[in-house]
């Protein structure tokens, strides 16, 4: 990894955790009224006179202005003065309409609030409430208690040093973002009963990971499966920008007040891969995994330590050294490496005036492009940049293992990788996957299944026979020379460079590539590692985790003794 070329990843893009509906409030409501809690008293900010005049208070919110504020809006809310519960807000009218829409669109009513200890200038409170509807008009309804926690934090006005509270779609429910809505009814789609590929049933109870993935089948297969819908309360996300429809979430199930008729989904899971996949990444922060079959695209395993986001599927991250086995292909290609032939290794390459070093500042001298490559030599591959156009890695990713073009169709949402055309330093760092280069581990994997089957295979996780979707293609392969040597490359790294110690013993038939990811703001670097054996592939990445070899490799490790 360079010393520049550093991008921060992409922000997670909404925590979609499954709520615990609790049987008993978290803090207890005193009366009818809301509860008291603790703030510690404290003297107003500072608004000492200028010339005469008052100064607008300034400074953080002091204890009693927060307490005055949570208190005066939560009292509001609670007894259904959605306007002046909204003028104690920072943002009136949106609040207005979010607080409207609990009791017109989600149909709360009965709400309890009960607030908690304060910290800082964060307020936490707890909501019970009832949620009903009916069918008709005068007809039986249904009904069910509901309750969730949430927080206020107090923000001063500027213009006049007011104490408010600072307005976010989250005050109102913590799954709550911009343009998102509460809403109670008939549920949009159907629900599916999901299959693994042997026909037995996933459910987020036995796979935690899958909670965001069987989201997605419903979304997309619910009303093709043959279901009927129940009544839910849920939250209808926003409506994606154009282009961006493949990469949202989908809307997520709160409560089940009548049970729909669920249709039935088969996926390609593997139960015994799944169940390898949760196990590794129960075990470590912020780690995740996918398994691939390289012959034909399915995926036989997904797993996520933070399953609120699927960072295996829809994750958008540098992928750091393990972009050197589609570099690798590129300058075999255009006869800039060889396997064996002599290849630089400088301690420093300087390009676009950007100074490149590799991991301790070591060197090569009088190495192959094999060593290089085993030992991850970052300017083995940024001194070949002056040889190279701006578009050239940007079309090798796309034309020989389909990637950038935002057209894979795996049956959920999905990111499908992104190699953006750069110039100078940036296209440089984009050669040892920093710079502009984004991916995750369904597409690092299906790297590797490339370079295992010598042919792309767009992943999927639903057949599309089921829904007769057409599944991408790459516009070209590999010659059988280059495609050999990229294998001999591979292979060579796990049986004598940086991915020895995950890859020994897995046999003749494997090979692996480790990567080392910078982020800028992060002590460690995120730990990448991809890695095929036999008619499996797998890629992990462990955000935060260091060496790839060391974090990631294990994990991916396991992946392939425990293949389906």
């Amino acid at each position: 990894m360079g010393t520049r070329g550093k991008r921060r990843d992409a922000p997670a893009r909404r925590n979609t955790s499954t709520l615990v509906i609790a049987a008993a409030a978290a803090v207890a409501v005193v009366g009818a009224g809301v509860g008291a809690y603790a703030l510690m008293d404290g003297g107003a900010g500072s608004s000492a006179a200028v010339d005469g005049k008052p100064a607008v208070p300034s400074g953080p919110p002091s204890a009693a202005e927060i307490k005055a504020v949570a208190t005066g809006f939560l009292g509001a809310w609670q007894s259904g003065d959605v306007a002046k519960a909204a003028a104690y807000t920072d943002d009136a009218g949106a609040a207005r309409t979010a607080l409207t829409g609990l009791a017109k669109d989600a149909r709360l009513t009965d709400v309890k609030l009960a607030p908690g200890a304060r910290k800082g200038a964060t307020v936490p409170f707890h909501v019970t409430a009832m949620v009903s509807y009916a069918e008709k008009a005068g007809g039986p309804g249904v009904s069910k208690p509901y309750a969730y926690d949430s927080a206020l934090s107090a923000v001063r006005r500027k213009s006049d040093g007011k104490v408010l509270v600072g307005w976010e779609p989250s005050v109102v429910h913590p799954e709550l973002k911009d343009g998102d809505r509460l809403v109670t009814g008939e549920a949009g789609d159907p629900p599916v009963k999901a299959q693994d590929r042997d026909g037995g049933e996933l459910t987020a109870a036995k796979y935690p990971s899958l909670g965001t993935v069987l989201d997605g089948l419903r979304e997309k297969f619910g009303k093709k499966a043959g279901g009927t819908a129940g009544v839910e309360l849920r939250v209808v996300r926003k409506a994606p920008a154009k282009g961006a429809e493949k990469n949202a979430l989908p809307d997520k199930t709160l409560v089940t007040l009548s049970e729909g008729t669920p249709g039935t989904v088969r996926t390609t899971i593997s139960p015994s891969v799944q169940a390898a996949a949760e196990k590794q990444v129960a075990s470590r922060e912020r780690a995740s995994v996918v398994v691939l079959r390289p012959s034909t695209g399915e995926i036989l395993g997904v797993a996520n330590s933070s399953p609120g986001f699927n960072t295996a599927f829809q994750g958008s991250l540098a992928p750091g050294s393990t972009m050197k086995v589609i570099t690798s292909s590129l300058l075999l290609e255009k006869g800039l490496a060889g396997v064996d032939k002599k290849h630089p290794c400088p301690k420093y390459f300087t390009y676009g005036h950007w100074k490149f070093q590799n991991d301790d500042k070591f060197e090569i001298k009088d190495g192959t492009f094999k060593a290089s490559f085993a030992r991850s030599c970052n300017t083995a591959f940024i001194s070949q940049a002056p040889k190279l156009e701006d578009d050239s890695l940007t079309k090798q990713a796309q034309q020989v293992f389909g990637l950038g073009l935002d057209n894979w169709a795996i049956g959920v949402p999905s990111f499908d990788g992104a190699v953006p055309v750069q110039s100078q330093a940036q296209m440089a760092a984009s050669l040892i996957g920093q710079g502009g280069v984004r991916m995750n581990p369904l597409n690092m994997a299906s790297v590797a299944a490339t370079v295992k089957s010598g042919t792309f295979h767009q992943p999927y996780l639903v057949s599309p026979d089921v829904d007769h979707r057409t599944l991408a293609k790459a516009a070209r392969t590999l010659s059988a020379g280059t495609l050999a040597d990229l294998r001999e490359l591979m292979h060579y790294t796990a049986v004598a460079g940086t991915a020895v110690e995950p890859m020994s013993g897995l046999g003749a038939d494997m090979g692996a590539k480790t990567g080392s990811a910078e982020v800028d703001g992060q002590k460690e670097p995120n730990g990448w590692f991809t890695a095929w054996r036999g008619d499996l592939a797998a890629a992990a990445v462990v955000q935060q985790g260091g060496h790839g070899g060391d974090s990631a490799g294990p994990v991916v490790r396991a992946m392939l003794l425990n293949g389906g």
